[in-house]
């Protein structure tokens, strides 16, 4: 079992450029642009190593290795859109990473890719400058494409086992691991359970109590094992199940209008335990949108977009439009789901003049555009 903090640490020492990992201070998939160059990166990775593993550490500075970190990232869906725009696309994870160091709030991204052998990966359509049936490689760590001469070639196995080996769990990083996360969760009564013998789980999160159920907010969940983090924010509220082979949550999305609001189903993770030593988290998106009457979105749309236009020029706010101005992401979002197709753009474009506005509705936006992104690449 690999400690992936551990591993994170190996791949940062092994300092040289090289083929098999790369480092970038942070993603962007929201623009074409982010997307297309993480594409690239997967695309060369796999080629580049095609009888190993290859990984991406992201929240890291590219001049001194040093870990800042980024915010949680919790897209299940990435695979999707691997598949989506790569021909024999690898199999690609997305995990989170926590570092004592960092604040409760930051982790280390790590994405693992694993290609598919004696397949060449190529892109499979155009996106942003780069045109379907390109190939990746990469050169040191540079990710250049290869119009002829395309051969397959394991160079890095012995290096990337050494490091992968080198980062094998053992019992003080599991014990460590469960007393800092009892420790720095003490807010919110931390639990733990043992799996098969060996896997740990610690969780913590702010209860809710309705007459049938037991709901959470600001949630964490830590895979001891491998440190292996799941988050969910003050703005979700999840239920959780545990068996002796299993630990499931299931996620729920606060929507509505006009001070009217209903919890619908997300998404369900559940991650199941092995007698070999192993496991898997499987992720299965249960939202189904809901539906509201045409003629009062477009009242709610229009409202959106005379208030995105005020931020746009700079005009003040009225107070009522300060308080609407916190439904705002949740109203694009609903009219999306309504076929408003314009309302995607302009939830998108509003970005920067929201984080500027403020704080608060732009962790909303966050919100929003976290749940655009999972029913879309679903």
């Amino acid at each position: 079992m690999i400690n992936k903090r551990l591993l994170i640490k190996n791949l940062l020492a092994h300092n040289d450029e090289n083929s098999f990992y790369d480092k970038k201070r942070k993603l962007n998939l929201s623009e074409k642009e982010g997307k297309a160059k993480f594409l690239k990166h997967i695309c060369a990775l796999a080629n580049s190593n095609p009888e190993n593993n290859s990984y991406i550490v992201i929240g890291v500075e590219d001049d001194d290795n040093r870990i800042v970190g980024v915010d949680f990232f919790d897209d299940s869906k990435i695979q999707n859109l691997v598949n989506a725009y790569l021909d024999n696309p690898p199999l690609v994870a997305y995990e989170n990473i926590h570092f004592p160091h960092l604040p409760s709030d930051k982790v280390v991204g790590l994405v693992s890719i694993r290609a598919i052998k004696n397949k060449i990966c190529s892109l499979r359509k155009n996106i942003w400058k780069y045109y379907g049936g390109s190939v990746f490689f990469r050169e040191g760590s540079m990710s250049m494409p290869k119009v002829f001469d395309i051969e397959l070639k394991d160079t890095n196995s012995t290096v990337v086992e050494a490091i992968e080996s080198h980062a094998r769990n053992n019992i003080k990083l599991t014990l460590d691991g469960v007393f800092d996360f009892m420790s720095s969760r003490k807010d919110y009564n931390p639990n733990y359970k043992v799996f098969k013998e060996y896997f740990v789980i610690c969780w913590a999160g702010k209860e809710k109590q309705t007459k049938e159920d037991t709901y959470y907010s600001r949630v964490d969940i830590a895979l001891i094992n491998e440190q292996v983090k799941l988050f969910y924010s003050q703005f979700d509220e999840v239920s959780i199940y545990i068996s002796d082979e299993k630990f499931k949550i299931i996620e729920y999305v606060q929507l509505g209008l006009n001070n009217s609001y209903k919890y619908y189903p997300l998404e369900e993770v559940t991650i199941s335990f092995k007698n070999n030593a192993s496991y898997d988290i499987e992720n299965k998106l249960l939202f189904k949108p809901p539906k509201f009457n045409r003629k009062t979105l477009y009242h709610f749309y229009n409202n959106n977009n005379a208030i995105l236009e005020k931020l746009k020029n700079k005009v003040p706010l009225s107070p009522q439009e300060e308080k609407d101005l916190f439904a705002l992401p949740g109203t694009y979002l609903i009219c999306y789901f309504n076929e408003f197709k314009e309302a995607k753009e302009k939830l998108e474009g509003a970005k920067p003049y929201i984080k500027l506005y403020s704080t608060e509705v732009y962790q909303l936006y966050k919100e929003s555009i976290r749940i655009l992104r999972k029913v879309r690449y679903s």
